[in-house]
């Protein structure tokens, strides 16, 4: 019986070592089976065999790729800029709206504007005023252009009569002599109005706040009676003054005012900041251009007026930590202004006389300080005042010029024009 045992034992011996010997020879070697903890089968690994990652799962895990290899950027260039195509075009000005040209000869005008730097200018103003700006610069083609001698104008046969008109009263030496006066004033109270209802007659006025009056010559004689008389009334301008048609002038009382408007570094000095000073204009500054009709019947005026108060200085104080000084403050003012503004052109005959009124603004110039307000801080206020113009064509008053040296006719077109259009 033991034998038998022995010879069992020794056959599954050479079995074992049998099925060894035939896995070995193989082609994929000896491999063998495990079953991991959660069931799946796992190879074991085979000598010189690559290894394959298992998941918890079972599944394989994705092994890490080599990172692609970069390429360099290439610089993202913005196209030129798109130019206006330009040409010489056929040479000629287009005439498809019946364009004309015409020269006006202005020198009986610009000889006897001595001392006024390019006169001629101030024709080209007026006829831009009359005509409108944009009728220059759009359809139909135009051209304006003009010297000390010469108006030259390229534009339709309608247009050119309104040219012509406005040459015509600079160039007119029958209206030479004539000049305007102004009279710039200041009532505080608006209540001169209840006395000056009866003696004036309103016009129509498109700049917002301000009033617009005519009224006869003897009536202003009254008016200006009543309003000397009272205490608050206030003239800024000699009534004397006279402005030549055609001519231009300027009455300013602008004044300069100074005040610390904010702080500028300085690293290197001490305290480390300075203050930095600014600069305002207070007063008014009233331009005035008139220029009569051909007949003399009515008058046009350019008024350009411009005001500006300053009612107060508001005090800022500053913090400004430096590197030289940690605690360091400073006083800044900012400037509490009012402004008004009147841009228009009026027309009026010239028997009557035209009085404009600003409203209640701030007075154009400086005014006496009040001592029981001025010692009382709270009680000083910025002075307000209507501001009052009075505009008068006077007539023949100026000198008359020095006689113009005459005109070559063969410098002018032989056709006269007037009733040609």
């Amino acid at each position: 019986m033991m034998g038998s045992r022995c010879q069992s034992l020794t056959a599954f011996v050479i079995g074992l070592a049998t099925i060894g010997v035939v896995r070995a020879q193989q082609p994929g070697g000896w491999q063998s089976s495990v079953t991991n903890r959660y069931g799946a089968a796992t190879a074991a690994a085979t000598p010189g065999a690559p290894v394959t990652p298992i998941g918890n799962a079972g599944q394989p895990v994705a092994t890490p790729q080599p990172a692609a290899t970069t390429q360099p950027l290439t610089p993202i260039t913005s196209p030129p800029p798109t130019r206006a195509r330009v040409t010489k075009g056929d040479g000629t000005l287009p005439r498809d709206h019946g364009q004309v040209w015409r020269e006006y000869d202005i020198r009986p005008y610009t000889s006897r504007a001595q001392g006024i730097a390019k006169p001629e200018q101030r024709v080209v103003d007026w006829i831009l005023r009359e005509t409108g700006y944009e009728a220059w610069h759009t359809q139909p083609l135009g051209i304006l252009s003009a010297n000390s001698e010469t108006l030259r104008v390229y534009h339709t046969p309608e247009m050119h009569a309104m040219v012509a008109d406005i040459v015509d009263r600079f160039v007119n030496q029958q209206s030479e002599s004539e000049a305007f006066s102004l009279r710039v004033a200041t009532v505080t109270s608006p209540n001169w109005r209840t006395k000056a209802l009866p003696l004036v007659t309103p016009i129509p006025v498109q700049s917002p706040g301000v009033q617009g009056w005519i009224m006869a010559k003897e009536n202003v004689a009254v008016l200006l009676s009543d309003l000397t008389r009272r205490t608050d009334y206030r003239e800024y301008n000699s009534p004397t003054q006279l402005v030549g048609n055609g001519q231009s002038i300027v009455i300013s009382t602008m004044r300069p005012r100074s005040y610390i408007k904010g702080v500028l570094p300085t690293p290197n000095v001490w305290p480390g900041f300075q203050p930095e000073q600014g600069t305002l204009e207070e007063g008014f500054s009233l331009e005035f251009a008139p220029l009569l009709a051909l007949d003399k019947t009515t008058c046009d005026a350019v008024i350009k007026l411009r005001l500006h108060q300053v009612e107060k200085m508001r005090p800022v104080k500053l913090d400004i930590p430096t590197q030289m000084a940690a605690n360091q403050r400073m006083e800044v003012e900012v400037p509490q202004v009012t402004m008004a503004n009147l841009h228009e052109r009026f027309r009026w005959p010239t028997d009557q006389v035209l009085l404009l009124s600003m409203g209640v603004i701030g007075t154009p110039g400086p005014t006496r300080d009040n001592a029981f307000t001025s010692a009382i801080p709270m009680l000083k206020t910025a002075p307000r005042a209507d501001a009052l113009l009075f505009i008068e064509a006077k007539g023949s008053v100026l000198p008359p010029a020095a006689p113009n040296a005459p005109v070559s006719t063969a410098q002018r077109n032989p056709a006269s024009f007037h009733g040609r259009y």
